[in-house]
């Protein structure tokens, strides 16, 4: 498991890098971790971003997938499958990808939202 908290976005990549690390050493598919690392890039960047905040991270492995929590305020009225959004609106991409990387498996969670990625087959 790999837990931080984070204030910006510089920090936010150096620390999503030590998750990415993990992954990699639990031998998961490096698909996998370019979508866990997009995922918690989209969700930890709406809460700096929108809200001026910081966010908590926890990033662990869970039977068969991949299990990334983040906690912050301003989740709440955040809508969990969004459609498509126009290529120029300025909101509801993030979210979207989230969705369509997790399979629409976001769940509010204490706090924030909860995402679960399963794990591609080993080849």
């Amino acid at each position: 498991m790999v837990s931080f908290k984070v204030s910006d976005l510089k920090m936010m990549n150096e620390s999503l890098k030590e998750f990415s690390d993990f992954l990699r050493r639990a031998s998961v598919a490096e698909e996998d971790i370019f979508a866990s690392r997009l995922v918690s890039c989209e969700l930890i960047s709406n809460v700096i971003i929108h809200s001026g905040k910081s966010a908590e991270f926890c990033g662990e492995l869970d039977g068969g997938g991949i299990v990334i929590t983040v906690t912050a305020s301003g989740f709440e009225n955040v809508d969990l499958s969004p459609s498509l959004p126009d290529v120029f609106a300025e909101s509801g991409r993030g979210m979207y990808i989230v969705n369509c990387l997790s399979g629409g498996n976001v769940q509010r969670s204490e706090d924030g939202l909860k995402v679960f990625i399963k794990r591609s087959e080993i080849k």
